[in-house]
């Protein structure tokens, strides 16, 4: 698992300006909260942790978050964009306990697309979700999860049940029952392939009807 460690400094002023004085400094405001503790105001670098957000493996890995010479281990729980800028407005980092279990998403990386007959057959591959919510200690977290085209056809789909999850890692979807076996990924015929289909049906017909 990739090593991310962030250099945090102590929040002091929580006023409703100092927010707006931090992002103008080049800093971002951020909590660091559960773990049994109290909730911990911090100050973060605006440019690292942008940097950090162009990695895939940073929004599915453990953190260390270190405040004054300290590390705390933390995962990635939200982060607030500028609407319209390229800028992080807020970061939230839940603290991790090696005994229990967290939730985190973690992406999908689809593979061997090019190997499905559905895809050999001019089928078209639509991505239905690009990450999963799972359940695991935190040693167990996967920094990401592959899913295997090369067996999918046209019509085909793949559901949450079907992935290949890590031992000790659990859908959180799957949690709430079967009915929640949603599918993943599915290759459907393209639209050429649609158009020359119905259009094979109508000639059918007419010589049908010419008979």
């Amino acid at each position: 698992m990739s090593d991310f460690v962030l250099h945090a400094e102590p929040r002091v002023d929580l006023r409703k300006g100092a927010s707006r004085r931090l992002r103008r400094q080049g800093k971002i405001p951020a909590i660091l909260y559960g773990g049994g503790k109290a909730p911990e105001p911090l100050t973060l670098d605006h440019d690292a942790i942008f940097h950090n957000l162009e990695n895939e493996a940073f929004y599915s890995s453990i953190l260390t978050v270190r405040v004054g010479g300290v590390d705390q281990k933390a995962v990635l729980k939200d982060l607030q964009r500028h609407p319209a800028k390229a800028v992080i407005m807020h970061v939230d980092l839940q603290r991790v306990d090696e005994s229990h279990a967290i939730r985190v998403h973690v992406p999908l990386h689809f593979v061997n697309e090019d190997m499905a007959p559905g895809v050999k057959k001019g089928g078209v591959v639509s991505h239905l979700m690009v990450e999963v919510e799972v359940e695991c200690l935190p040693q167990h977290l996967p920094e990401f999860i592959e899913v295997d085209l090369s067996g999918l056809d046209v019509g085909e789909s793949i559901h949450l049940s079907e992935l290949a999850l890590p031992e000790g890692v659990r859908s959180v979807e799957l949690m709430h029952g079967p009915e929640h076996d949603l599918a993943v990924v599915s290759i459907h015929p393209s639209r050429t392939a649609r158009g020359e289909e119905e259009e094979g049906g109508e000639t059918g017909a007419e010589e049908g009807g010419e008979q």
